[in-house]
């Protein structure tokens, strides 16, 4: 009988807090959830003891060298991924790192290298991709229904000025790297992972130096065009479709945690998990999915996601940079 997954939490914050929710609502036998680190000891204790975890440490590096955890789930905020990850890379864990995996290209490079010289798993956590309703998409794609697909477009647009963080360049805030990510994710999952053969943006800047809306166009081999626009300060349609030569697909409710699927007018629904549960994130019950897509792949023996292949993670940072590039912002990470 395969043994239960044994996952050390890295961080204390919101989407920290959803998944480890998920994972004490999944069963014992094959998840569990050993210990949690926050750089605050007593921000990692309340935690801990909110979800019944039963180590609590002060340090990420306490966390790493845990003999028990087996698995680490990164949930810092984007600049402190990389150096969350190589701890526990070094210290032989496997890793899921949430999305995006690093600030730029030679961060996801680094990461990925890491992994792949130490034999160890590492996966970038672009949840939507385990969505009942983006499998369903694949196998359209895949079958052909909606014919060879020619134009994809994604939106993903709210205030969240609330937030400091999505404001704040220090913390490499901006519309792109959290919400560009599923956009361009999308893209890449409609058109088989191909590098885009031209890209082109605009943007309007924040006055903290941030990306605040972004409109970006994608030439793909074969002339398919994709295109996205993101945005932290304005609300969008939130949805995305591809066109092909015999129909449209359209991901619906919203983009990034999509529960319906509309292809050629029928539309099909996925209702998420039911849990008793309160997540800070909508659809947050449907992270299920994604940690029993990492059980599946470590008690495979497999090193990295089929479903989101570090290769693809390297692409989607390149992209991501390059359009940074076209649109003038970089960040303090960039310099390094």
């Amino acid at each position: 009988m395969a043994l239960p997954l044994r996952w050390g939490i890295v961080s204390a914050g919101l989407i920290a807090n959803d998944f480890t929710t998920v994972l004490n609502s999944l069963p014992p036998s094959e998840h569990q959830v050993v210990a949690v680190a926050a750089r605050d000891l007593n921000r990692a204790k309340e935690f801990a003891q909110r979800h019944n975890i039963p180590k609590a440490y002060g340090s990420y590096e306490e966390l790493a060298k845990d003999p028990n955890v087996e698995v680490a789930y990164v949930a810092t905020q984007h600049p402190q991924h990389k150096a969350a990850v190589s701890l526990c890379l070094a210290a032989g864990k496997a890793v899921l790192c949430e999305k995006p995996m690093g600030v730029n290209t030679t961060e996801v490079r680094d990461m990925v290298a890491e992994a792949r010289s130490r034999g160890l798993f590492l996966m970038e956590g672009i949840w939507s991709r385990f969505f009942p309703a983006m499998e369903a998409l694949r196998e359209v794609l895949v079958q052909g229904t909606i014919g060879e697909p020619r134009v994809a477009r994604a939106e993903f647009g709210a205030d969240l000025s609330v937030f400091p963080r999505a404001t704040d360049w220090s913390q490499a805030g901006g519309g792109l790297l959290d919400l560009g990510i599923y956009c361009i994710q999308f893209l890449s999952w409609v058109f088989g992972a191909q590098k885009p053969e031209k890209i082109s943006a605009m943007a309007r800047i924040h006055e903290t130096g941030v990306d605040d809306t972004v409109s970006v166009l994608l030439q793909y081999p074969g002339g398919a065009l994709g295109s996205f626009s993101c945005s932290i300060t304005s609300e969008l349609p939130n949805t995305a479709y591809v066109s092909g030569t015999k129909g449209v697909a359209q991901v619906r409710s919203p983009l990034w945690c999509p529960l319906e699927l509309v292809v050629n007018g029928v539309r099909k629904q996925f209702p998420p998990p039911v849990l008793e549960k309160r997540f800070n994130f909508l659809n947050g019950a449907c992270m299920s999915y994604e940690a029993n897509h990492v059980r599946e792949c470590l008690r495979k023996g497999l090193k990295e996601s089929p479903v989101v292949p570090l290769a693809e993670s390297e692409l989607l940072a390149e992209i991501l940079e390059e359009v940074r590039k076209a649109i003038g912002v970089t960040f303090p990470q960039d310099k390094q």
